[in-house]
């Protein structure tokens, strides 16, 4: 036992929710520390609660300690209170599993979600006893991995990772590690280590590309110091990909409390704002039955009452209608809830989602994304107001009273009308729902607007994003005109929303800012109670950096900082698709149609795999 533990483990009663740095919860992995020649710590930068949730964690979790050599352990960024218990008993960040300092391990993974959360990892660095910088690191150091959908763009934190890797992990994860492992034995350089590495697809190792720049601020060059670039995403056999067969179960309440299995991964319907849809490419579905023998599995060995279909457009899965009939045949009559989490705007869903959810009806999320059927072109959402009209009146005569209503401000072209036009259809869906409901009062209609912020390796890619003025003025526009017709209305922070911004597209000159921002406090900035954009202001300025150089349009000719990075998207397809959306013209769904040329087939050398079925 890790004697750190044991100098603080009798404090716990003084931090909130101290089962969140105890682990042993049922079906814990716990490997004999001194018997694994190869150590990794599955680092998730946010609270125990959020981490534990995502699916990726558990997928590598259970990966990698089912080798024999290996063993993988958790942690989590603690909360405020537990550092404080750290640094008084000057003790190290530990792992839940054996208690092990995070300076302890071979390699330490990073799972990057969310710009907000990159302070979080400096802190856990700090906290583990492990330099910040790469460059700081010396062999007798862990190796420090970055993965997640962040990684597309992973220059502002290419100052402080080894390496990244950019794609699905599940395929070649184990043969990194192995790599990892023998270099770790011969006790080499890190160089002799890079250039096995680098051979592999997905793998991003930041040292080895020069980054230059123009007198105004724009990138030069990128140059890489061997032959291995463009870095090419990984994609790996969905069907036969690893899933988690045991899924550890927590004591305390997470925010995704059940289990969740990916029935499908990809998405073809080619919203231009999306990143997921893009860098997730292809679809491609798992057999039902390979879903039914997992999840019988995975129920019988965890005792969860909820299991959740996940994907990025669960109704799109080409055989729904019978995966769900089965899995209510199979879990309903064991007390055990189905769920959707994505659905489409159309009665379809609004009838699968009545067959899951029976006499219990908790409430339903649509997605218009914008007010109007004019930006929805622009946008590539084929969907029309009648379409969500229909929708809900299915959801309200099936006898739901509670309707989330997603929409974004700020998108490319919108005008005022778009603005408005999210007012009528909320009113209208509240009329809609006055009608089947006339003398309920818990009838309840939220709309939900988030500020459009472009990413990388989407058409939108080149877009400029909004300010934080017009964020606040566009977002009081929405309070004054929703205000009174008992309609719920949730906003972003424009501050949080511009950081973001500028994370996503910025280059290696915001690691800088990162890091003076934590060094002055800064750290869980996607949480409302802890964010402090003046952190962040007085780090720009220390700096010299002006934040709106990253979140300003760009041309087609400027060098992108993530340039270097191939999603398997062609250049060519984003920008025709950025040229059709001033053109309000609609790309089709490659699904139903023929192939939209996107590009990722062919550079990726992988092809879509669609199960089929009556629904299509």
């Amino acid at each position: 036992m890790n004697l750190d533990w044991e100098k603080i483990k009798d404090q716990l009663n003084k931090v909130s929710k101290p089962t969140r740095y105890i682990g042993n919860e049922y079906n814990i992995q716990i490997k004999e520390w001194n018997k694994h020649d190869l150590k990794v710590a599955l680092a998730f930068p946010d609270l125990y609660e959020i981490g534990q949730s995502h699916l990726g964690l558990r997928i590598l979790y259970e990966l990698i300690n089912a080798q024999p050599d290996m063993l993988a352990e958790r942690v989590f960024t603690p909360w405020p209170d537990f550092q404080k218990l750290i640094r008084e008993n000057k003790v190290r960040l530990h792992s839940l599993e054996n208690k092990q300092p995070l300076s302890g391990f071979e390699v330490i993974g990073f799972s990057l979600q969310y710009e907000l959360s990159y302070t979080n990892i400096l802190t856990m660095l700090s906290l583990g006893g492990i330099p910040l910088l790469a460059a700081e690191r010396t062999q007798a150091h862990p190796i420090v991995i970055g993965g997640g959908p962040c990684t597309f763009n992973p220059e502002p934190m290419a100052d402080f990772f080894d390496l990244f890797f950019i794609g699905e992990a599940e395929e070649v994860l184990l043969d990194i590690l192995a790599e990892i492992k023998a270099w770790k034995e011969t006790g080499t350089e890190k160089t002799s280590l890079y250039e096995k590495l680098g051979r592999f697809p997905g793998v991003y190792i930041p040292s080895l590309f020069q980054v230059t720049y123009k007198p105004d601020s724009q990138i030069a060059a990128i140059v890489p110091e061997s032959s291995h670039a463009p870095v090419r995403a990984a994609v790996g056999d969905f069907e036969k990909g690893f899933f988690p067969k045991q899924w550890l179960v927590p004591y305390i309440d997470i925010v995704h409390d059940r289990v969740a299995y990916e029935i499908q991964r990809g998405c073809s319907k080619g919203c231009r704002f999306c990143q997921a849809g893009m860098i997730y490419r292809p679809a491609r579905e798992r057999s039902p039955e390979r879903i039914i023998q997992d999840l019988k599995k995975l129920l019988a060995e965890t005792g969860y009452e909820e299991l959740s279909l996940t994907s990025l457009s669960s109704a799109d899965y080409s055989r729904i209608d019978n995966l769900i009939s089965e899995c209510c045949g199979c879990f309903t009559p064991l007390r055990i809830n189905v769920s959707l989490p994505s659905l489409r705007i159309d009665s379809f869903s609004v009838d699968l989602a009545a067959k899951f959810q029976g006499s219990h009806k908790s409430s339903l999320t649509f997605a218009p994304e914008a007010g109007t059927e004019r930006l929805r072109r622009v946008i590539n959402k084929r969907v029309t107001d009648n379409d969500l009209m229909n929708a809900v009146t299915a959801a309200f005569q099936a006898g739901w009273q509670r309707l989330k209503l997603y929409f974004m401000i700020g998108l490319p072209t919108e005008t005022q009308s778009d603005l408005e036009g999210i007012v009528n259809l909320a009113g209208e869906v509240m009329a809609i729902g006055k009608k089947f409901h006339p003398k309920t009062k818990s009838l309840r209609i939220t709309v939900s607007v988030s500020t459009f912020v472009p990413k990388a390796h989407t058409p939108f890619q080149w877009r400029q994003q909004i300010s934080i003025a017009e964020t606040a003025a566009k977002q009081h526009f929405l309070q004054e005109r929703l205000r009174g017709r008992h309609l719920e209305l949730n906003w972003h922070n424009p501050y949080m929303s511009h950081l973001e911004g500028v994370m996503a597209r910025g280059d290696r000159r915001i690691g800088g800012v990162i890091l003076r921002a934590w060094e002055k406090g800064a750290q869980f900035d996607s949480w409302g109670d802890q964010f402090n954009y003046d952190l962040w202001r007085e780090a720009f300025q220390d700096k010299g950096v002006d934040p709106n150089f990253y979140t300003r349009e760009r041309s087609y000719e400027e060098i992108l900082p993530w340039w270097h990075i191939n999603s398997g998207v062609s250049i060519d397809f984003l920008k025709n698709e950025d040229q059709k959306a001033n053109h309000e013209q609609t790309t089709e769904d490659c699904r139903d149609f023929s192939c939209t040329q996107c590009g990722v087939c062919s550079n990726l050398q992988v092809n879509p795999r669609i199960i089929g079925g009556d629904h299509v």
